[in-house]
């Protein structure tokens, strides 16, 4: 028999057992939720008091968070070490050299493109984990969700689990519930600092920024920095939440371009769980489905909704309730998985008496992963075919040629080398397309073949080139040419012109 289940329709009872969930209010507090209700701007936020639930998917996200808030404020104090006076940090956002080092990689204000594609990368790679997997980044790797959960555990530690901090909430001020409120914040706050002081440890050398930073002697870029970053990771994770996901990330409403039917997502799985009703011990399971309607995974979400009604804006997919589920189907002695990792097209062939199958390989994710690769290829071509060296050549515009006594012209130009290397680098300037040119650079003779310079290891060298050339080789006004910078083995030639202002000097 199939059976067809309205899954946007809330099951009866559902709303009076939502309301015995919540904390008493005062009478204030039903008044002022009545005023916004009729007519006020905002509606007061409810509290969401999420149940500590065991199993599987919360191990893993209390692996993933212990991994990835490690990441955050050790990277920093990684050493990596640099000759001479170049920053020993593996990873620094360098303003002040212009500078961007993440371990053996340097990056130069001209090589933004190499941002831009990390950024292409994450976002398709983003794309490609969410047309398979749903919000996975949303449930265990998002900021907001990481330090969301270290505060909630910070709150347990003080005012204990979902009943009672209810209880704590709803009870009258006294000295038990104001050194439990006092503390959590004192501890939240804690946290938050680090946040910004760890964060802000990135734009500097972390272990001089340390010392200067309680000495009044750091940037104050620094300061402001890190007021802000405690200042939005206490009230996000602290007091928004679940508002942070629903109403200030574009993601989830973004998501939806990216799943379809075959995507993996927390689902509950109707086709098993309907008809629902409360189950006694020792009745028998004929004629129904396995969920005994007991709430357990709405106490459990962190973002304060019902599973059962399907898919949900407001789901992160984090796993919560399926660890809840499971462990109320082992009292009962049900099946596990009556919410898991599941499809939409699989869910509604069980429920039609077929066979569930899963298309992990599909156009979608196709179209990603090319995508992917493809971006990723010529993120590695331009990192391993990278030069050491970068040229720009820069012509005199006033005047735009000078005419010497003898006849010769003259033009006049800057030659940009920037050394990438972290050894110092002697470069030869040879100029193309002009015969019999001859080269001059202030202080030094000019020779007709080529310059000489060194520039010095990850430093820009600006040199001064003075190009002459016959009247005779200069059959036009504008005359193409080239300027060739060779050290070792890397060379670039950059074009440009010589102007000698009419068509025939001769």
């Amino acid at each position: 028999m199939t059976v067809v289940i309205d899954r946007n329709k809330r099951p009866e009872g559902q709303e009076s057992q939502d309301r015995a969930s919540r904390p008493p209010r005062s009478a204030a507090a039903r008044a002022r939720e009545k005023g916004g209700a009729d007519g006020g701007l905002y509606k007061r936020r409810t509290p969401i008091y999420p149940k500590l639930v065991h199993g599987a998917w919360r191990r893993l996200k209390w692996a993933l968070l212990i991994v990835t808030l490690t990441i955050y404020y050790v990277t920093p104090w990684i050493r990596w070490d640099r000759p001479g006076d170049l920053p020993d940090q593996a990873v620094l956002v360098d303003f002040a050299g212009r500078r961007f080092y993440f371990f053996f990689i340097q990056l130069w204000p001209q090589e933004v493109y190499f941002i831009t594609g990390l950024l292409v990368m994450a976002a398709l790679g983003l794309f490609l984990a969410s047309a398979l997997f749903g919000r996975l980044w949303c449930g265990y790797a998002c900021p907001q969700t990481v330090w969301t959960d270290l505060y909630i555990y910070i709150e347990r530690l003080f005012e204990g689990d979902r009943n009672a901090r209810m209880k704590l909430d709803a009870a009258p001020w006294s000295f038990d519930k104001a050194w439990r409120k006092g503390g959590k914040h004192a501890v939240w706050l804690g946290i938050a600092f680090g946040t910004g002081g760890a964060w802000i440890f990135y734009f500097h050398d972390a272990p001089t920024l340390i010392r200067t930073f309680w000495i009044g002697q750091a940037p104050m870029t620094a300061y402001v920095s890190c007021a802000i970053m405690t200042f939005m990771t206490y009230v996000l994770a602290g007091s928004m939440r679940e508002q942070v996901c629903t109403y200030m990330c574009p993601w989830p409403r973004i998501q939806g371009a990216m799943l379809d039917e075959h995507s993996l997502q927390v689902t509950y799985r109707f086709d098993r769980g309907e008809p629902r009703a409360p189950h006694k011990k020792g009745a028998t399971w004929d004629g129904r489905g396995d969920c005994i309607d007991c709430n357990a995974c709405v106490v459990a979400c962190p973002m304060g909704i019902d599973i059962r009604h399907g898919p949900q804006l407001e789901c992160i997919n984090c796993g919560l309730c399926i660890d809840a589920c499971d462990e109320i189907m082992l009292r009962v002695e049900r099946p596990k998985g009556l919410i898991a990792y599941d499809t939409d097209a699989a869910v509604a062939a069980r429920a039609k008496g077929e066979k569930a199958v899963y298309r992990l390989i599909r156009p979608r994710t196709l179209y990603y992963a090319a995508a992917l690769v493809l971006v990723s290829g010529l993120m590695i071509w331009g990192l391993v075919g990278r030069s050491p060296m970068d040229v720009h050549v820069l012509r005199d515009r006033n005047p735009t040629f000078v005419r010497m006594q003898d006849g010769d012209i003259r033009n006049g130009y800057t030659v940009k080398i920037a050394n990438r290397s972290f050894q110092p680098m002697s470069a030869t300037i040879a100029f193309e397309g002009v015969a019999g040119a001859s080269l001059k650079t202030p202080g030094v003779d000019a020779t007709p073949g080529a310059l000489t310079v060194t520039v010095e290891p990850n430093q820009i060298r600006a040199v001064r080139v003075l190009v002459t050339a016959p009247p005779t080789a200069l059959p036009h006004a504008n005359m193409p040419a080239a300027f060739v910078v060779r050290a070792g083995d890397a060379d670039q030639s950059v074009e440009t012109t010589f102007l000698s202002g009419a068509a025939n000097t001769r």
